[in-house]
């Protein structure tokens, strides 16, 4: 009979020295059955190419940014956000969310504001981008970020770039837009600072009406 002291607390009969010897069995089984798995990788040799294998490589694209064609390689899955701030050095646009809800990474493709963090990279090819950075030109700011600097409407600026790429997208589109459409076309823009108020009264200044509060900063 087995000492009782061997006993598993799970049921009687069934000793830690049992379940040792079990385990080596199956420890060894196990390492037998995988051996030629092993054997294989090892002589394994990458695909050809062209052929799809354990995962996507990198690939050649350009994209039109601000007007410049910008050559580099990404991998088929990289967002047109990653290719912009790790491959091509286009920062204006800033991760916050990565979820498509911020608004922090918003760009213009052909016009239309996106978030960049939820278009690939391979998309955006034969699209005319636009970053934050389109919005100055010889040391000129655009009126739509040069009337953020001039009612404070920044705070961390993390959203900022999001904000004016929109506003002017709006702008472009309808340059005799109300204040209440210009801030209809920026609802998808967040602002974690919670600077809205000044950046009314730059919404306000820009279509050409008083401060939304009758007292903006520089107004």
């Amino acid at each position: 009979m087995n000492d009782p002291r061997e006993r598993n607390k799970n049921g009687p009969g069934f000793s830690r020295r049992q379940f040792l010897r079990g385990s080596g069995v199956a420890a060894a089984s196990t390492a037998l059955a995988t051996a030629p798995a092993r054997a294989l990788a090892e002589h394994a040799v990458d695909d050809p190419p062209g052929v799809t294998g354990m995962g996507p490589g990198a690939v050649k694209i350009t994209l039109n940014i601000n007007g410049t064609d910008m050559t580099t390689s990404v991998e088929p899955r990289t967002t047109l956000l990653d290719s912009l701030r790790n491959h091509l050095d286009v920062t204006g646009c800033k991760r916050v969310c990565d979820r498509g809800t911020c608004g922090a990474c918003t760009v213009m493709a052909d016009g239309k504001p996106i978030y960049s963090c939820t278009m690939f990279a391979l998309e955006a090819q034969g699209k005319k981008i636009k970053t934050a950075e389109s919005l100055v030109s010889g040391g000129k700011l655009d009126a739509v970020p040069a009337a953020f600097v001039k009612y404070d409407a920044q705070q961390c600026g993390f959203c900022t770039p999001g904000f004016v790429v929109a506003m002017r997208a709006a702008f472009d589109k309808n340059p005799k837009a109300t204040p209440a459409e210009i801030e209809e076309a920026l609802s998808g823009n967040i602002c974690r600072c919670g600077t809205y108020q000044q950046m009314r009264d730059a919404v306000y200044a820009l279509c050409g009406q008083p401060p939304a509060n009758g007292e903006g900063k520089g107004g």
